[in-house]
């Protein structure tokens, strides 16, 4: 959530940002919140001439009783007593205006940092990387340092440029994900529908070992990297969600359990970093870097076609989410910290990816700046999101309350919260089986293959 310091100070710039964001009547969203604010503080100011006059009277009501001048004395407490209900209503204002403005800025997203890209949708998101193959002309944005590759000087080429794909051989076609997982009875999509519905499939044998092996690969690489490992709970309350941004749920994609007002996460993003909500936090104890392995819910309303096929789109999934609290001087350094991890993962894993630097009108509510890895699927031509590793600057630790106390000068300020996924599994899931197939079965990379107890799923 935007401070109102950050509005007063900022309030063009501001206004820029969010139309970079897309979001429509920023302008009058901002004004809003400003005319809220004017009237709380004239509120305020009455509350505060009234308290003042008040705290003057009762002063002046034991001099008078002593005067003997009991009418006055009189006079006086029914003039309190006034004051005191004029008091209370003005309280009552402050508190509808400061209502009305928290419902406002609940609204307003994030606003976008300098480097972020414009645009409007996907296709204006910036290829910034390209790693472990070579496609014809996105060799251009291959062999960058990773520096060049997170800031504005780095070479980047936009998706709606990106080369199309050549269609392959007859004799060389792949086959999807789907086929592979009935072919070598790994995961049961028919089955998911009957326990659940479309969207929940059920891993057997090999393929549930693969998502075990792929989960503690991933808590062991975060482990090696200095994140504390977290097992958080799948339900958050209401503050949770509002905490980072999942609530007000305008989309629809939570899960709610309406009995006890609870809703299943749609990523560990959700518990691990409310741990942090209502504390203030010692410098010394920065950056903060944990990680968790949780299953996610999502809805995907709206979702239809072949983009949900398989294992392309699902309502519960595992993932990997690692999460950062860090001080603004260093949350850059932190984000590019958290991208280098999960670039090194899918280079572990040797499969081939770019990172995204995504636009404005394609990023998420909360994120200042957001980087999306994807996976190629030789099988169906396409590529396939696996992270969105995101820095939210001070905007979702303004609605957690999450501030640290600087070392220097002992002075409470709002931390930086960072996020990333690493990884999401069924994408990842889905390119390791079409990418590694061979007439001798599906191959395991070299880097599984101790996690998984073994070189090839036959």
């Amino acid at each position: 959530m935007l401070t109102l310091k950050q509005i007063y100070d900022n309030k063009a710039a501001i206004i820029a940002g969010l139309e970079k964001k897309h979001f429509a009547g920023a302008e009058e969203a901002i004004e809003k919140v400003i005319a809220f604010d004017g009237e709380r503080k004239a509120a305020q100011q009455k509350k505060d001439n009234a308290s003042a006059e008040m705290n003057q009277l009762s002063k002046q009501i034991g001099a008078l009783m002593k005067e003997g001048k009991r009418e006055e004395a009189e006079a006086a407490k029914a003039a309190t007593a006034a004051l005191k209900e004029n008091i209370k209503q003005y309280e009552e204002a402050m508190a509808v205006a400061e209502e009305a403005q928290l419902k406002v800025l609940l609204t307003i997203p994030n606003v976008p940092y300098a480097l972020v890209p414009e645009g409007g949708s996907a296709e204006d998101n910036l290829a910034v990387k390209v790693g472990g193959f070579k496609l014809g002309e996105k060799t251009k944005v291959l062999d960058q340092s990773a520096e060049l590759a997170f800031s504005a000087e780095g070479a980047a080429i936009a998706l709606r440029d990106w080369p199309a794909d050549e269609n392959p051989e007859p004799e060389n076609a792949k086959l999807p994900h789907w086929e592979l997982a009935k072919k070598y009875n790994l995961i049961d999509f028919d089955l998911g529908v009957k326990i659940s519905g479309a969207g929940f499939p059920v891993y057997i044998g090999q393929g549930a070992r693969l998502q075990r092996a792929l989960i503690n690969f991933f808590l062991a690489e975060a482990n090696k990297a200095g994140y504390t490992e977290i097992m958080p709970p799948t339900v958050v309350n209401q503050a949770s969600g509002y905490g980072t941004g999942q609530l007000p749920d305008k989309e629809g994609q939570m899960y709610h359990c309406e009995v006890d007002d609870l809703y299943l996460i749609p990523t560990a993003e959700v518990p691990v970093t409310n741990l942090y909500r209502d504390e203030i936090i010692d410098e010394k104890e920065l950056p903060i870097k944990n990680c968790a392995y949780t299953e996610c819910f999502r809805r995907e309303a709206g979702s239809y076609g072949k983009d949900v096929r398989g294992l392309n789109r699902l309502h519960e999934f595992s993932k990997i989410e690692i999460v950062r609290i860090d001080t603004p001087e260093h949350s850059d350094a932190s984000h590019k910290e958290m991208l280098a991890h999960v670039e090194g993962l899918l280079q572990k894993l040797e499969l081939p990816y770019r990172i995204l630097r995504l636009s404005g009108g394609d990023m998420s509510f909360t994120a200042a700046i957001c980087y999306d890895f994807e996976v190629y699927s030789e099988a169906q031509h396409r590529w396939l999101e696996v992270s969105s590793t995101s820095n939210f600057d001070t905007y979702q630790a303004n609605r957690l309350k999450c501030r640290y106390r600087r070392a220097e000068d002992k002075k409470v300020q709002l931390a930086h919260t960072l996020n990333g996924s690493a990884l999401a599994l069924p994408r990842i899931v889905a390119a390791l089986l079409e990418n590694n197939q061979t007439e001798e079965g599906i191959r395991i990379p070299a880097a599984l293959q101790p996690y998984f107890g073994g070189d090839m799923i036959k």
